[in-house]
């Protein structure tokens, strides 16, 4: 391994500064979008339907900024809009601690706008070293650090529930939007004087990006689902806590964590099999929810989940990243986390849809036909990708 990569900063300093923007980015988005569907259940007494309505709204957000907007700029423009959007982050952040039923709308927009800045580009700087092996391996710890994030946040989180109210909590996850934005002025952007357009039409076509994709999508909308209802379902079926619900969530990114350290350890060589567990696991683990008779059995699945939840966010970033070129991988990471991001505003409306008319508990199992028939997608693009149809091959020959 190089100390120094051709821009002249070490892989160390890299790795600390990717992975400390990383936590505190994902620490904290992942704390507001599993408390916000609580709030507007339980402080605001929204429906279904509106709780599904304003986890979308973060997405919808998300989405604009980074499909319509960060896409399309170049290295040193998007470097200023990512500066200034973790300024944004950082101010409107202690404001969910304010807000009422009405401000926590544009407060919940302006959170997720903010985002879709931030997310892309750190996936884009962790994947600039031009050595396969090393990016990959910091691909993988560049996930590690997500799952760190999810685990010890929702920890922390199940903490402070025990002895201060839901809303002020925001108040200490402030913290690290302040941090984001300390850590905004040392990321890495690509060279743009090397920079080539890359048009959209040539991304989606690009059979890596669409294996991605429908890798993703395989588990981004059950996880979607989850992340809107499940705390609901466990206290709506079982009479839990706050504090058992973001516990439960814990365990659920504590073995997305081990399944992302196992990445990191030794990245895959053949990304195929991979997949195919997830789905396996993902489909087991959404009915084991419909068939739960207690907590301790919901627990288990939420655990078993944790594991496809681990596996297939870096496999696809590393699809994506053995797929473009470095000049081209920014326009392809923006456009895979805006669809993820769409998938993120569509299917809390389609959940609460499907709440509202089938109930929470079979609402998790009519998900399985979906991503079995995504599995049948991502199956043709991987075949295409064996018969040398894409930029560069994601297995093994």
């Amino acid at each position: 391994m190089s100390r120094e990569n051709e821009g002249g900063i070490s892989f160390v300093s890299m790795l600390l500064i990717i992975a400390s923007i990383t936590f505190a980015v994902r620490g904290s988005n992942n704390m507001y979008m599993t408390e916000i569907p609580l709030i507007a259940r339980y402080v605001f007494h929204y429906g279904e339907f509106l709780v599904g309505a304003i986890s979308a709204l973060t997405a919808v957000g998300t989405f604009i900024m980074s499909a319509l907007i960060n896409s399309r700029l170049r290295s040193k423009e998007r470097r200023r809009v990512f500066i200034v959007s973790s300024l944004i982050y950082a101010v409107v952040f202690p404001l969910f601690y304010l807000s009422n039923a009405i401000t926590i709308w544009p407060i919940a927009f302006f959170a997720g706008f903010s985002l879709g800045a931030l997310m892309p580009n750190i996936i884009t700087s962790a994947g600039l070293l031009p050595d396969r092996k090393q990016r990959e391996r910091l691909l993988s710890i560049y996930t590690l650090t997500l799952s760190v994030s999810l685990v010890v946040g929702p920890a922390l989180e199940g903490y402070l529930l025990k002895f201060m109210p839901l809303m002020k909590t925001f108040l200490v996850f402030s913290i690290f939007p302040i941090i984001v934005f300390g850590m905004s002025f040392f990321l890495r952007f690509p060279d743009e004087r090397n920079m080539q357009k890359i048009e959209t039409g040539d991304v989606l076509r690009n059979h890596g990006f669409r294996a991605a994709i429908y890798n993703i999508m395989t588990y981004n909308i059950p996880f979607a689902f989850i992340l809107t209802f499940g705390g609901i379902y466990a206290m709506s079926r079982f009479d839990v806590t706050y504090s058992t619900v973001t516990l439960m969530f814990a365990s659920f990114f504590f073995t997305s964590f081990l399944s992302r350290v196992l990445l990191a350890v030794r990245p895959p060589e053949d990304i195929w099999k991979l997949m195919i567990l997830s789905v396996v696991i993902t489909s087991i683990g959404l009915i084991g929810i419909v068939e739960s008779l207690n907590i301790l059995m919901l627990e288990a699945c939420f655990l078993l989940l944790g594991f496809p939840h681990g596996f297939t966010f870096p496999l696809s970033v590393i699809s994506i990243s053995r797929s473009f070129s470095t000049e081209s991988r920014n326009a392809a990471n923006s456009l895979f986390f805006s669809v993820m991001m769409a998938v993120g505003a569509v299917m809390p409306f389609v959940s609460g849809g499907l709440v509202s008319a089938i109930g929470l508990k079979y609402s998790f199992g009519i998900l399985v036909p979906v991503i079995i028939a995504l599995l049948f997608m991502l199956s043709h693009e991987m075949s295409c990708i064996k018969k040398g149809k894409s930029n560069e091959g994601l297995l093994p020959s």
